[in-house]
């Protein structure tokens, strides 16, 4: 299970002066395999085969971008069951969840640039000149490890398809999936130079990417530090930075909601993936008249969540990725009981039939304040905070104070009413009454929570510059 080398330039190739680092199988903290790290010599050798490759590949024909990414498709669905164990091995995200939500949904970020692509005019016209959409150049790419094949297909697949070069990073802590999607690129006939991938970690092939010069668009999915590092470098250069960081979602439970069922969805919601999610909705939102109801609902869904091995179908949360992960939540779990809010489920330390792995207790907290540590700060972990207002008011204010505007989500059987809320929230998203998470629909977020836009069009548009041809027509 090893990832040794690095691809550049079309080829498989030793990094530079490579470090090696183990990769663990969070469920039972043994080691797979070993990932080599890359350097930023090795950034600037893939950076240059990007450049060489620039000018042929951004002037492709639609038709042959389209062939290309349809190849892909192609070789993504023939390796999807092997793609959803890589991630289950080296994240621990459950079989029936890795196979159907992460691995499918990654596949869906082709399907959706293809669906862009055949219809997308790069050309207007307008009446003294014409507006003309052409490919930003090369693009560096710093994917996280929780959502490793969403995060890298929602980049490269618009980049390819508006005529990009790129120069990939995935996570160091999850390069087993990468490299697979990076063989099935391959076997897909990218020409050499378009797509290459470097492994390595934020401090060293990161931070070669985000301030190379050759490098004329950064796009990063990480926490609000990563991205506030990355848009320092590449400052310099003043090239584009597109940021999706950390989030601190609120979900409002307006009081003419089924309070017992949109309590339950809500836990659900927020132990999906063992709450290793940016947009999570960790913070619930329930009138106070409510309280009783909500803590006891709360109670009964975890009590349905099933930990345990992730290769195992029936299981439905698997263990956090790493050790610093854990460590972390437990800190925050333990926060949550110094500053005062009630434990209504779960608590510190590991599950009692967890003997190995990085399992933790899911956790519901309630009468939370908007002062505590565990309502501020992204705890990437399956904790949620539940809080009590008294008008729809104090519920807006509650859910906007926040350095974080990734997601909200509003509950009520009323649109009209939730439609006013949701107007209300400074997020990217506002999802109602569980809607499904849409990819053709633009993500991203307010303040902390980045700049520009992932999904869909608004995704394939960020890959692209704009010309005005003055004096010229159609």
């Amino acid at each position: 299970m090893d990832a040794l080398e690095i691809y550049i330039d079309g080829n498989w190739v030793k990094p530079d002066g490579a470090r090696e680092m183990a990769i663990i199988n969070p469920a039972d903290e043994r080691q797979i395999g070993r990932v080599a790290l890359g350097s930023a010599a090795d950034v600037d050798r893939a950076v240059a085969a990007a450049r060489r490759a620039f000018d042929a590949w951004s002037t492709t024909t639609r038709a042959e971008r389209l062939e290309a990414l349809r190849r892909i498709v192609d070789g993504f669905r023939a390796r999807l069951p092997e793609l959803a164990r890589l991630m289950t091995m080296e994240m621990g995200v459950p079989i029936t969840f890795s196979t159907e939500r992460q691995a499918t949904v990654a596949l869906f970020h082709f399907e959706e640039a293809i669906r862009v692509l055949e219809t997308y005019e790069f050309e207007r016209a307008e009446p003294t000149g014409i507006i003309r959409r052409e490919p930003i150049g090369v693009c560096g790419m710093i994917t996280p490890w929780n959502w490793p094949l969403n995060q890298m297909a929602s980049k490269i697949a618009p980049a390819l398809a508006t005529g990009c070069t790129m120069v990939l990073k995935p996570s160091e802590i999850a390069p087993l999936s990468a490299r697979a999607l990076a063989e099935i690129i391959d076997a897909a006939g990218v020409p050499p130079g378009v797509f290459n991938l470097v492994q390595g970690d934020g401090p060293t092939v990161g931070e070669a990417i985000a301030s190379h010069p050759e490098v004329d668009m950064v796009s990063i999915t990480g926490s609000a530090g990563a991205g506030i590092r990355v848009a320092k470098l590449a400052a310099d250069t003043i090239k584009r930075v597109a940021q999706e960081l950390g989030g601190k979602s609120a979900n409002i439970l307006l009081p003419d909601a089924d309070m017992a069922k949109a309590v339950a969805a809500g836990v659900h919601a927020c132990n999906t993936n063992a709450g290793q999610n940016c947009q999570s909705p960790t913070r619930m939102l329930v009138p106070r008249a409510n309280r009783d109801e909500a803590i006891a609902a709360a109670r009964g869904a975890i009590d349905t969540i099933v930990l345990g091995d992730p290769m195992d179908p029936k299981t439905t949360m698997g263990p956090l990725v790493s050790q610093s992960q854990f460590d972390k939540v437990q800190a925050l779990i333990a926060s949550g009981i110094d500053e005062g809010a009630t434990l209504v489920a779960g608590g510190p330390g590991r599950p009692a039939a967890a003997n190995a792995g990085y399992f933790v207790r899911p956790t519901v907290f309630a009468d939370v304040t908007p002062d505590m540590r565990i309502a501020r700060e992204e705890i990437f972990g399956p904790v949620l905070s539940m809080m009590f207002y008294d008008s729809e008011g104090e519920a807006v204010a509650i859910a906007n104070d926040t350095p974080f505007g990734l997601a909200g989500f509003v509950q009520s059987p009323d649109p009209e009413r939730a439609r006013k809320i949701a107007n209300r929230i400074r997020a990217g998203r506002v999802y109602y009454n569980g809607a499904p998470f849409d990819r053709s629909l633009p993500f991203g977020g307010y303040k902390q929570s980045g700049n520009g836009r992932e999904f869909g069009l608004a995704g394939f548009e960020e890959y692209l510059e704009t010309k005005a041809l003055v004096g010229f027509t159609a």
